[in-house]
């Protein structure tokens, strides 16, 4: 009857068009309510205690270092670094868009500011060259989402406090499913222009390329300084957020000088703003989380899914296939901080890798964001470029294909991911 309740409650208020950190909170009342633990100072402190984490330090300062990398010109170089080194095959800049989306993953973190940027600086140059509308915006918004999976990723350390899991373990674990979503998609691209007559751009010099290398490697050493400060331990992942953020505002305005004191200011209240959203829907999220463990609803989910308890593969198959439904119609956000908590023991009782079922959850959720009918990522990608919804639907569908079938694959092989995980972490 709880687990009737918070569902009937949450998803209801999200139909009605309440912002989910409201509809979370909505449900948490109703639960209280249903449990005759109502109390307005109750609730006020699981709100607040829920925000009091060192460990949720790190978002406000990668989203300084992903704005800023977006206003600082590290972007703009890493294409440039891009294009010189693949943009002379056929279909070059689908290639440069790829290579340009992992490099970029490792600087921001976020799948929608990932995608904006590509789009931005590459569609006008797709559409120049004459590439096909619907392939191009297909892979610029598959693209996009890399960003969540590959460290610093905001999505990783939500899961990481949602479900307790070492948040420098699901980083260091992100790399190589990175990089397959990465080779995935130039598989698909080149069987997409294999028939495509297309101009091919000339090839870069070796003086070219050692200037465009020259320029972009201050902005690819975030990456490296953070991952390996976080390998070595060097610093925490929170730590490293600070890194991070003064690195980029370094580079940005000492290095490269494109920002200064008037879009430095713009920068804070646009990281600020995001910083406030995503507080308070963790907040939000952390009162539904004590609640459902109060309710014992995590029980109840475990006796409904006992009868694939011992086999851990069919059990990953059910909960990736439900997470894909919900991550279809709300965002990677929300997803994680909803269903994580309830899903948690579960994945421990069937004695599953918490850090794995962390990176297939993250990825899974991902691909929602460019899967209608919402599809976060997927707007965001036709509205910077101005194209019809229609047209990224038609492109977007082979992307989201092949993607699926690499979450096949690491549901089926777990080891794909847990092998190099382990010798990554040491």
């Amino acid at each position: 009857m709880t687990l009737f309740i918070f569902l009937t409650v949450l998803i209801v208020s999200i139909l009605l068009g309440l912002p989910v950190a409201f509809a979370l909170l909505l449900s948490s009342i109703a639960l209280m309510v249903h449990m005759d633990l109502f109390s307005a100072d109750i609730l006020a402190q699981s709100l607040v205690n829920g925000v009091d984490s060192f460990t949720l330090l790190a978002i406000p300062f990668f989203l300084i270092a992903g704005e800023v990398m977006s206003a600082g010109g590290l972007s703009t170089r890493i294409v440039r670094l891009a294009t010189c080194y693949v943009g002379h095959r056929k279909g070059g800049l689908g290639y440069v868009a790829i290579m340009t989306s992992v490099l970029l993953a490792g600087l921001s973190g976020s799948a929608v500011a990932d995608a904006a940027a590509l789009v931005s600086i590459l569609y006008p140059m797709m559409k120049a060259a004459k590439y096909p509308q619907s392939p191009s915006m297909g892979l610029l918004a598959a693209g996009g989402i890399i960003a969540p999976v590959i460290p610093p990723s905001l999505p990783l350390i939500l899961v990481g406090v949602a479900g307790g899991i070492s948040i420098k373990n699901l980083f260091l674990g992100g790399i190589v499913p990175g990089i397959l979503m990465g080779l995935t998609l130039m598989f698909v691209w080149a069987f997409t222009v294999r028939s495509e007559d297309l101009d091919v751009q000339p090839r870069a010099s070796k003086t070219e390329k050692r200037a465009a290398l020259k320029d972009g490697i201050w902005a690819l050493l975030l990456p490296v300084i953070i991952i390996g400060g976080i390998r070595f331990g060097v610093f925490t992942p929170t730590e490293a957020a600070v890194v991070a953020a003064v690195y980029a505002i370094f580079v940005a305005a000492v290095i490269y000088r494109e920002i200064n004191l008037r879009s430095f200011y713009h920068i804070l209240l646009n990281a600020g703003r995001s910083t406030a959203m995503v507080m308070f829907l963790v907040g939000c999220a952390m009162v539904a989380a004590w609640l459902i463990t109060v309710a014992q609803l995590p029980q109840q989910l475990a006796q409904m899914l006992a009868p694939l308890v011992d086999s851990p593969r069919l059990l990953m198959a059910v909960i990736m296939l439900l997470v894909l439904c919900v991550g279809m119609v709300m965002d990677l956000s929300p997803t994680i901080l909803i269903l994580v908590p309830l899903l948690m023991p579960v994945v421990k009782l069937a004695g599953i890798d918490p850090t794995y079922f962390g990176l297939m959850f993250v990825i899974n959720c991902s691909i929602g964001l460019i899967t209608p009918p919402v599809g976060t990522v997927l707007n965001v990608v036709c509205g910077v470029a101005k194209v019809p919804m229609s047209a990224a639907v038609k492109g977007i569908f082979p992307f989201i294909l092949a993607y699926t079938v690499l979450l096949t694959l690491f549901v089926i092989f777990p080891s794909i991911i847990t092998i190099p995980m382990k010798l990554i972490i040491g």
